[in-house]
């Protein structure tokens, strides 16, 4: 079984008490994880119970320690961005990341199609680490998608949502499509839409998992987490 855990921003004792009491086989961040510590020692107490997979969001780049305790951790290892991986008997592609405008912002073309087209023009004084600005490390690049779109997979996650929910994008439609997912999960927007009446739309079962919520590979909800008001 593996759980699909909503943006954590900074909290984990649902994720660790969950784990606790339903040994899943892996567990999957659906970014904006905001660790306050590295995250391997948040996340200490289940490391020998379960396997820890992960994708960014956009929050995950706001700060030099949002971003140091996550990609700087031993579990960086772990982020599904941009790849297919095979989790307890699923292929699991993940898209990290937002859309934005300076770069990309669907259905509109790609300013910048690549990180390399983007280092080209930003700037020197722009690099952070000898690459990218901070801030863009959370950016979904066009080359990043189109690669992602050549694979094959089981279940989608992503950051962002696709178009059954009101601030999605059809982009991620098309991605879910290619990639022949018959599921996909999203976080971001912090809510638990009913998508059933766009399922023949979209060609697939979507899920939105709110704000440090839990749901399971099936879209039974395993903790409600906290609803919008």
């Amino acid at each position: 079984m593996i759980f699909f855990c909503g943006d954590t921003h900074g909290r984990f004792e649902h994720v660790i008490r969950a784990v606790h009491t339903h040994r899943p086989d892996a567990i999957v961040l659906l970014g904006d994880i905001q660790a306050q510590r590295p995250l391997e020692d948040e996340l200490a107490a289940i490391l020998a119970l379960t396997e820890v997979w992960f994708i960014h969001g956009n929050h995950d780049t706001d700060t030099f320690y949002d971003y140091a305790h996550l990609f700087d951790s031993p579990l960086a290892e772990r982020n599904l961005h941009g790849r297919v991986v095979d989790i307890a008997g699923r292929r699991i592609a993940g898209l990290g990341g937002i859309f934005r405008g300076q770069i990309w912002m669907p259905p509109a073309a790609p300013n910048y199609p690549s990180q390399a087209h983007y280092l080209a023009h930003c700037g020197q004084s722009n690099h952070w680490r000898g690459g990218l600005p901070r801030k863009h490390r959370s950016t979904i690049f066009y080359a990043d998608y189109q690669a992602l779109a050549q694979e094959r997979a089981d279940i989608l996650v992503t950051h962002e949502a696709p178009s059954c929910h009101p601030y999605g994008f059809q982009a991620l439609d098309q991605l879910a499509n290619k990639l022949g997912v018959s599921t996909a999960f999203h976080g971001h927007q912090h809510d638990c839409l009913d998508y059933r009446p766009h399922d023949a739309r979209l060609g697939f079962r979507a899920y939105g998992v709110t704000l440090r919520g839990i749901t399971d590979e099936h879209g039974n909800i395993i903790d409600p987490g906290i609803l919008p008001d």
